[in-house]
């Protein structure tokens, strides 16, 4: 059940969020709160992605997949994201309405995900919405329910669209075989580890650009970093990187992902600008 819920993008969502609540002034027993509907909500899309595909999984081998590999019941994983849902409803709302809906916006766009957009060329777009409402989420339960700043929900969004490229990148020739065409996989292997690091070196720029004040040296430093390793993994994915390239590297998305968590760290960072312009 546990993997089921795809625990590593669980934990890392909620953790981001209820830091960045943190960061933004939120007390503790919000930042719990928010904490505890971000967690739910998660769940409830892991456990929903599994069921939702656990056929084509099957067909297609997965054994990485409790479902296919079964060592969880369809039943299990059916109430558990169903009782996710329904205690992320209500934590959200507990957190206001405004925020609340935000919040689930978000989670009904990572659902429509797993029941059929995943398949089609706008895979991206729930990725875009629900990573774009986060800020909102943590900032419309704050008194006068202030909205975030553009460049909070600009670098959401382009976070959410690398975090999509980044999460297919290691399985797309699995996901093709389970029937799964989303746009990175329309893309293919070689262009989507091209194009994965730009949304993430622009949520970058917009991060360190964005908030008000003067960029500091660690904000120049990150994205130079991030600069460095998108044209790395440029280069590696391109034609000519020569016969002894490996397609099947895992370097490229690594080097995405440490551009995904650079980004992440800036805008935990930048928390308490998100009601402030």
């Amino acid at each position: 059940m546990v993997r089921a819920a795809h625990v590593e993008a669980t934990a890392a969502v909620t953790a981001v969020v209820t830091v960045l609540a943190a960061a933004s002034g939120r007390t503790p027993g919000a930042c719990a709160l928010l904490g505890a509907a971000v967690l739910c909500g998660q769940l409830s899309v892991g456990w929903s992605n599994d069921f939702v595909d656990a056929a084509r999984d099957t067909a297609a081998g997965r054994t990485d997949k409790p479902l296919a590999a079964g060592t969880a019941s369809p039943g299990a994983v059916a109430a558990a994201a169903a009782t996710a849902l329904a205690a992320c409803v209500v934590l959200s709302l507990a957190a206001g309405r405004l925020a609340g809906a935000a919040h689930l916006t978000g989670v009904a766009a990572a659902w429509a995900y797993n029941l059929g957009v995943k398949r089609t060329a706008v895979s991206w777009a729930p990725y875009a919405l629900a990573f774009g409402l986060l800020p909102a989420f943590v900032t419309l339960g704050l008194p006068g329910r202030p909205w975030p700043p553009a460049w909070a929900m600009a670098a959401g969004a382009l976070l959410g669209v690398g975090a999509h490229f980044t999460n297919v990148l290691p399985d797309i020739d699995a996901d093709l075989a389970a029937g799964v065409r989303g746009l990175p996989q329309r893309l293919g292997r070689r262009r989507t580890r091209v194009l994965a690091p730009l949304p993430l070196l622009a949520a970058s720029a917009v991060l360190v650009l964005g908030p008000p004040g003067p960029v500091g040296g660690a904000g120049w430093a990150a994205l130079v970093v991030t600069a460095a390793l998108a044209a790395a993994t440029t280069a590696a994915a391109s034609p000519g990187a020569g016969p002894g390239a490996n397609p099947a590297s895992r370097l490229p998305f690594l080097a995405t992902l440490a551009m995904a968590l650079t980004a992440v760290a800036l805008l935990v960072l930048h928390g308490g600008s998100l009601t402030g312009g």
